[in-house]
Protein backbone atom coordinates (compact mmCIF):
# COMPACT_ATOMS: atom_id res chain seq x y z
CA UNK A 1 0.00 0.00 0.00
CA UNK A 2 1.44 3.37 -1.04
CA UNK A 3 2.14 5.92 1.68
CA UNK A 4 1.04 9.54 1.56
CA UNK A 5 4.60 10.53 0.70
CA UNK A 6 4.69 8.05 -2.18
CA UNK A 7 1.48 9.54 -3.53
CA UNK A 8 2.93 13.06 -3.29
CA UNK A 9 6.06 12.00 -5.18
CA UNK A 10 3.99 10.24 -7.83
CA UNK A 11 1.89 13.37 -8.27
CA UNK A 12 4.98 15.52 -8.77
CA UNK A 13 6.37 13.02 -11.29
CA UNK A 14 3.10 13.02 -13.20
CA UNK A 15 3.17 16.81 -13.38
CA UNK A 16 6.80 16.79 -14.53
CA UNK A 17 5.95 14.57 -17.48
CA UNK A 18 4.16 17.54 -19.01
CA UNK A 19 7.02 19.94 -18.33
CA UNK A 20 10.26 18.77 -19.89
CA UNK A 21 13.48 20.59 -18.90
CA UNK A 22 14.56 23.41 -21.19
CA UNK A 23 17.45 25.85 -21.48
CA UNK A 24 16.61 28.92 -19.39
CA UNK A 25 16.86 32.29 -21.13
CA UNK A 26 16.15 35.93 -20.37
CA UNK A 27 12.81 35.52 -22.14
CA UNK A 28 11.94 32.34 -20.24
CA UNK A 29 13.82 32.38 -16.91
CA UNK A 30 11.62 29.82 -15.15
CA UNK A 31 8.87 27.27 -15.79
CA UNK A 32 5.76 29.26 -14.93
CA UNK A 33 3.50 26.48 -16.21
CA UNK A 34 5.13 23.94 -13.90
CA UNK A 35 4.73 26.28 -10.95
CA UNK A 36 1.04 26.81 -11.73
CA UNK A 37 0.44 23.06 -11.94
CA UNK A 38 2.23 22.43 -8.64
CA UNK A 39 0.39 25.29 -6.92
CA UNK A 40 -2.96 24.10 -8.20
CA UNK A 41 -2.25 20.69 -6.69
CA UNK A 42 -1.38 22.31 -3.34
CA UNK A 43 2.23 21.14 -3.54
CA UNK A 44 3.80 24.58 -3.08
CA UNK A 45 2.59 24.65 0.51
CA UNK A 46 3.52 21.15 1.66
CA UNK A 47 5.34 21.03 4.98
CA UNK A 48 3.98 24.44 5.99
CA UNK A 49 1.25 24.41 8.68
CA UNK A 50 -2.34 24.77 7.55
CA UNK A 51 -3.04 27.41 10.22
CA UNK A 52 -0.35 29.57 8.58
CA UNK A 53 -1.86 29.11 5.13
CA UNK A 54 0.16 26.10 4.02
CA UNK A 55 -0.97 22.65 2.94
CA UNK A 56 0.24 20.81 6.05
CA UNK A 57 2.36 17.69 5.97
CA UNK A 58 5.77 16.80 7.35
CA UNK A 59 9.29 17.99 6.57
CA UNK A 60 9.92 14.64 4.89
CA UNK A 61 7.07 15.34 2.46
CA UNK A 62 8.56 18.71 1.51
CA UNK A 63 12.01 17.15 1.08
CA UNK A 64 10.53 14.43 -1.16
CA UNK A 65 8.97 17.09 -3.40
CA UNK A 66 12.23 19.04 -3.60
CA UNK A 67 14.19 15.88 -4.42
CA UNK A 68 11.77 14.90 -7.18
CA UNK A 69 11.87 18.35 -8.76
CA UNK A 70 15.67 18.49 -8.51
CA UNK A 71 16.07 15.14 -10.28
CA UNK A 72 13.66 16.38 -12.96
CA UNK A 73 15.42 19.76 -13.40
CA UNK A 74 12.25 21.64 -12.48
CA UNK A 75 12.91 25.35 -12.96
CA UNK A 76 10.77 26.65 -10.08
CA UNK A 77 11.53 28.10 -6.60
CA UNK A 78 9.81 25.29 -4.70
CA UNK A 79 12.92 24.29 -2.73
CA UNK A 80 13.47 27.88 -1.61
CA UNK A 81 9.84 28.18 -0.54
CA UNK A 82 9.34 24.83 1.21
CA UNK A 83 12.71 24.32 2.91
CA UNK A 84 14.01 27.81 3.68
CA UNK A 85 11.85 30.90 3.33
CA UNK A 86 8.49 29.42 4.32
CA UNK A 87 9.67 27.62 7.48
CA UNK A 88 11.78 30.65 8.50
CA UNK A 89 8.78 32.98 8.33
CA UNK A 90 6.57 30.52 10.24
CA UNK A 91 9.22 30.06 12.95
CA UNK A 92 9.54 33.86 13.30
CA UNK A 93 5.76 34.19 13.63
CA UNK A 94 5.55 36.32 10.49
CA UNK A 95 2.66 36.13 8.06
CA UNK A 96 3.26 33.58 5.34
CA UNK A 97 2.43 34.86 1.83
CA UNK A 98 0.05 32.74 -0.20
CA UNK A 99 1.87 29.52 -1.18
CA UNK A 100 0.52 30.03 -4.69
CA UNK A 101 2.84 33.05 -5.05
CA UNK A 102 6.55 32.18 -5.42
CA UNK A 103 8.58 32.90 -2.30
CA UNK A 104 12.36 32.93 -2.06
CA UNK A 105 15.03 34.15 0.35
CA UNK A 106 18.04 36.46 0.49
CA UNK A 107 20.88 35.88 2.94
CA UNK A 108 23.67 37.61 1.04
CA UNK A 109 24.41 41.30 0.52
CA UNK A 110 24.55 44.46 2.59
CA UNK A 111 20.98 44.98 3.75
CA UNK A 112 20.48 46.80 7.04
CA UNK A 113 17.27 47.05 9.08
CA UNK A 114 16.12 49.88 11.31
CA UNK A 115 12.91 50.08 13.34
CA UNK A 116 10.18 51.86 11.42
CA UNK A 117 9.03 55.23 12.71
CA UNK A 118 5.87 55.37 10.58
CA UNK A 119 3.60 54.77 13.56
CA UNK A 120 2.51 51.28 12.49
CA UNK A 121 3.74 49.82 15.77
CA UNK A 122 6.31 47.12 16.58
CA UNK A 123 7.30 44.48 14.08
CA UNK A 124 7.95 46.97 11.28
CA UNK A 125 11.39 47.72 9.85
CA UNK A 126 12.95 49.85 7.13
CA UNK A 127 15.39 48.00 4.89
CA UNK A 128 18.24 49.71 3.05
CA UNK A 129 20.92 48.15 0.89
CA UNK A 130 21.36 45.49 -1.77
CA UNK A 131 20.43 41.84 -1.49
CA UNK A 132 22.72 39.85 -3.78
CA UNK A 133 22.60 36.38 -5.31
CA UNK A 134 18.87 36.13 -4.68
CA UNK A 135 17.52 32.80 -5.99
CA UNK A 136 14.86 33.39 -8.66
CA UNK A 137 15.16 37.17 -8.38
CA UNK A 138 12.71 38.77 -10.77
CA UNK A 139 10.38 35.76 -10.76
CA UNK A 140 9.58 35.27 -7.06
CA UNK A 141 6.80 37.53 -5.77
CA UNK A 142 8.04 37.63 -2.16
CA UNK A 143 11.51 37.50 -0.58
CA UNK A 144 12.42 36.59 3.00
CA UNK A 145 15.40 38.85 3.63
CA UNK A 146 17.96 38.25 6.37
CA UNK A 147 19.24 41.73 7.26
CA UNK A 148 21.77 43.24 9.66
CA UNK A 149 19.95 44.41 12.81
CA UNK A 150 20.16 47.89 14.35
CA UNK A 151 23.45 48.82 16.04
CA UNK A 152 24.03 47.11 19.37
CA UNK A 153 21.72 44.17 18.64
CA UNK A 154 23.06 40.70 17.91
CA UNK A 155 21.55 38.27 15.44
CA UNK A 156 19.58 39.41 12.41
CA UNK A 157 16.26 40.76 11.24
CA UNK A 158 14.09 38.51 9.10
CA UNK A 159 11.79 40.60 6.93
CA UNK A 160 9.19 39.86 4.26
CA UNK A 161 9.57 41.95 1.11
CA UNK A 162 7.02 42.20 -1.68
CA UNK A 163 9.40 42.18 -4.63
CA UNK A 164 6.77 42.76 -7.31
CA UNK A 165 7.60 46.47 -7.46
CA UNK A 166 11.37 46.06 -7.23
CA UNK A 167 13.69 45.83 -10.19
CA UNK A 168 16.01 42.83 -10.20
CA UNK A 169 19.37 42.83 -11.91
CA UNK A 170 19.85 40.24 -14.63
CA UNK A 171 22.22 37.59 -13.34
CA UNK A 172 22.13 33.81 -13.62
CA UNK A 173 24.08 30.81 -12.41
CA UNK A 174 25.74 28.26 -14.69
CA UNK A 175 22.40 26.51 -15.20
CA UNK A 176 20.70 29.75 -16.21
CA UNK A 177 18.66 30.03 -13.01
CA UNK A 178 18.07 33.69 -11.97
CA UNK A 179 20.43 34.88 -9.24
CA UNK A 180 20.03 38.65 -9.45
CA UNK A 181 20.22 41.47 -6.92
CA UNK A 182 17.47 43.56 -5.36
CA UNK A 183 18.04 47.18 -4.33
CA UNK A 184 16.11 48.20 -1.22
CA UNK A 185 15.84 51.95 -0.71
CA UNK A 186 14.20 52.48 2.67
CA UNK A 187 11.54 49.87 2.08
CA UNK A 188 9.09 49.49 4.98
CA UNK A 189 8.33 45.83 5.71
CA UNK A 190 7.11 43.52 8.49
CA UNK A 191 9.92 41.73 10.25
CA UNK A 192 11.16 40.01 13.38
CA UNK A 193 14.39 39.98 15.35
CA UNK A 194 16.26 36.68 15.27
CA UNK A 195 18.87 35.51 17.75
CA UNK A 196 22.29 34.50 16.38
CA UNK A 197 21.25 30.85 16.70
CA UNK A 198 18.01 31.46 14.80
CA UNK A 199 19.84 33.33 12.04
CA UNK A 200 22.36 30.47 11.81
CA UNK A 201 19.42 28.08 11.46
CA UNK A 202 18.13 29.97 8.40
CA UNK A 203 21.54 29.84 6.73
CA UNK A 204 21.89 26.17 7.62
CA UNK A 205 18.51 25.48 6.01
CA UNK A 206 19.72 27.13 2.82
CA UNK A 207 22.86 24.97 2.75
CA UNK A 208 20.87 21.81 3.47
CA UNK A 209 18.38 22.70 0.74
CA UNK A 210 21.16 22.82 -1.85
CA UNK A 211 22.62 19.57 -0.48
CA UNK A 212 19.21 17.87 -0.84
CA UNK A 213 18.95 19.06 -4.44
CA UNK A 214 22.51 17.98 -5.28
CA UNK A 215 21.99 14.55 -3.72
CA UNK A 216 18.81 13.93 -5.72
CA UNK A 217 20.31 15.19 -8.97
CA UNK A 218 23.45 13.08 -8.57
CA UNK A 219 21.35 9.97 -7.94
CA UNK A 220 19.58 10.61 -11.23
CA UNK A 221 22.87 11.26 -13.03
CA UNK A 222 24.18 7.94 -11.74
CA UNK A 223 21.04 6.11 -12.87
CA UNK A 224 21.29 7.63 -16.36
CA UNK A 225 24.97 6.73 -16.60
CA UNK A 226 24.42 3.12 -15.53
CA UNK A 227 21.62 2.86 -18.09
CA UNK A 228 23.74 4.35 -20.86
CA UNK A 229 26.68 2.08 -20.04
CA UNK A 230 24.39 -0.91 -20.38
CA UNK A 231 22.93 0.20 -23.70
CA UNK A 232 25.91 1.71 -25.53
CA UNK A 233 27.82 -0.94 -27.43
CA UNK A 234 31.51 -0.38 -28.16
CA UNK A 235 33.91 -2.92 -29.68
CA UNK A 236 31.15 -5.50 -29.76
CA UNK A 237 29.95 -5.30 -26.15
CA UNK A 238 28.19 -2.83 -23.81
CA UNK A 239 30.36 -0.20 -22.14
CA UNK A 240 29.31 -1.53 -18.77
CA UNK A 241 31.17 -4.78 -19.45
CA UNK A 242 34.53 -3.01 -19.52
CA UNK A 243 36.34 -3.09 -16.18
CA UNK A 244 37.45 0.54 -16.42
CA UNK A 245 33.83 1.68 -16.83
CA UNK A 246 32.71 -0.58 -13.99
CA UNK A 247 35.28 1.05 -11.72
CA UNK A 248 34.04 4.51 -12.67
CA UNK A 249 30.43 3.54 -12.03
CA UNK A 250 31.41 2.09 -8.65
CA UNK A 251 33.23 5.31 -7.75
CA UNK A 252 30.18 7.34 -8.71
CA UNK A 253 27.94 5.09 -6.63
CA UNK A 254 30.18 5.51 -3.60
CA UNK A 255 30.04 9.30 -3.85
CA UNK A 256 26.26 9.29 -4.29
CA UNK A 257 25.72 6.94 -1.33
CA UNK A 258 27.98 8.91 1.02
CA UNK A 259 26.23 12.15 0.09
CA UNK A 260 22.78 10.66 0.61
CA UNK A 261 23.76 9.37 4.07
CA UNK A 262 24.90 12.78 5.32
CA UNK A 263 21.97 14.61 3.74
CA UNK A 264 19.47 12.20 5.31
CA UNK A 265 21.17 12.60 8.70
CA UNK A 266 20.96 16.40 8.46
CA UNK A 267 17.28 16.28 7.45
CA UNK A 268 16.54 14.05 10.44
CA UNK A 269 18.39 16.43 12.76
CA UNK A 270 16.33 19.32 11.40
CA UNK A 271 13.11 17.33 11.80
CA UNK A 272 13.96 16.60 15.44
CA UNK A 273 14.83 20.23 16.10
CA UNK A 274 18.35 19.44 17.27
CA UNK A 275 20.82 22.18 18.10
CA UNK A 276 23.40 20.48 15.89
CA UNK A 277 21.52 21.32 12.67
CA UNK A 278 24.12 23.88 11.47
CA UNK A 279 26.93 21.31 11.86
CA UNK A 280 24.89 18.55 10.24
CA UNK A 281 23.96 20.84 7.36
CA UNK A 282 27.60 21.89 7.01
CA UNK A 283 28.72 18.26 6.73
CA UNK A 284 26.01 17.52 4.16
CA UNK A 285 26.83 20.58 2.06
CA UNK A 286 30.57 19.87 2.08
CA UNK A 287 30.11 16.22 1.15
CA UNK A 288 27.57 17.02 -1.56
CA UNK A 289 29.85 19.64 -3.08
CA UNK A 290 32.80 17.29 -3.19
CA UNK A 291 30.69 14.58 -4.82
CA UNK A 292 29.66 16.90 -7.64
CA UNK A 293 33.17 17.07 -9.07
CA UNK A 294 33.62 13.30 -9.20
CA UNK A 295 30.13 12.24 -10.29
CA UNK A 296 29.63 14.91 -12.94
CA UNK A 297 33.10 14.36 -14.40
CA UNK A 298 32.73 10.60 -14.65
CA UNK A 299 29.16 10.84 -15.96
CA UNK A 300 30.27 13.00 -18.87
CA UNK A 301 33.30 10.80 -19.42
CA UNK A 302 31.15 7.66 -19.71
CA UNK A 303 28.58 9.37 -21.93
CA UNK A 304 31.30 10.73 -24.21
CA UNK A 305 30.62 13.50 -26.71
CA UNK A 306 26.85 13.08 -26.71
CA UNK A 307 26.70 14.08 -23.04
CA UNK A 308 28.05 17.53 -23.88
CA UNK A 309 25.36 18.41 -26.42
CA UNK A 310 22.49 20.78 -25.66
CA UNK A 311 20.04 18.19 -26.92
CA UNK A 312 21.09 15.59 -24.34
CA UNK A 313 19.44 15.58 -20.91
CA UNK A 314 22.64 15.19 -18.88
CA UNK A 315 23.64 18.86 -18.82
CA UNK A 316 20.34 19.94 -17.26
CA UNK A 317 21.45 18.25 -14.05
CA UNK A 318 25.24 18.53 -14.12
CA UNK A 319 25.13 22.30 -14.71
CA UNK A 320 22.70 22.67 -11.84
CA UNK A 321 24.90 20.59 -9.54
CA UNK A 322 27.95 22.69 -10.40
CA UNK A 323 25.90 25.83 -9.67
CA UNK A 324 24.31 24.61 -6.43
CA UNK A 325 27.74 23.53 -5.19
CA UNK A 326 28.84 27.18 -4.92
CA UNK A 327 25.56 28.54 -3.55
CA UNK A 328 24.45 28.93 0.09
CA UNK A 329 28.08 28.77 1.15
CA UNK A 330 31.09 27.06 -0.40
CA UNK A 331 32.74 23.90 0.89
CA UNK A 332 35.51 26.06 2.36
CA UNK A 333 33.10 28.24 4.33
CA UNK A 334 31.11 25.30 5.70
CA UNK A 335 34.27 23.28 6.39
CA UNK A 336 35.53 26.11 8.58
CA UNK A 337 32.23 26.24 10.48
CA UNK A 338 32.21 22.46 10.84
CA UNK A 339 35.79 22.38 12.09
CA UNK A 340 35.19 25.18 14.58
CA UNK A 341 32.07 23.48 15.87
CA UNK A 342 33.79 20.13 16.35
CA UNK A 343 36.80 21.73 18.05
CA UNK A 344 34.54 23.72 20.41
CA UNK A 345 33.01 20.51 21.73
CA UNK A 346 36.35 19.42 23.18
CA UNK A 347 38.56 16.34 22.67
CA UNK A 348 36.25 13.90 24.49
CA UNK A 349 33.35 14.61 22.15
CA UNK A 350 35.30 14.71 18.88
CA UNK A 351 35.17 11.03 17.94
CA UNK A 352 31.50 10.55 18.91
CA UNK A 353 30.63 13.60 16.80
CA UNK A 354 32.59 12.29 13.80
CA UNK A 355 30.82 8.93 13.95
CA UNK A 356 27.35 10.13 14.96
CA UNK A 357 25.80 9.67 11.51
CA UNK A 358 27.45 6.35 10.69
Amino acid sequence: MASDQDLVVETVRDILTGHEPFVLTAERPWDEGLWSALAEAGLTGVGLPEEAGGSGGELADAVAIVRTLASGAGAVPVAEQLLVAGPALVAADLDLPSPEEPLTFATEGTVTAEPSDDGDGPGRFVLTGTATDVPWAGTARHVAVLATPPAGIEGAVLAVVDASGLAASRAVNLAGEPRGSLVLDRVGVPGALLSPAQAAQVRARAALMRAVQISAALEQVLAWTVQYAGERVQFGRPLGKFQAIQMELAQMAGEVTATAALVDAAVQALDRGEATVPLAAAAAKVRAGEAVETVAKLAHQVHGAIGFTQEHRLHHLTRRCWSWRDEAGTELAWSRLLGAGLAAAGPDDLWPALTAVV
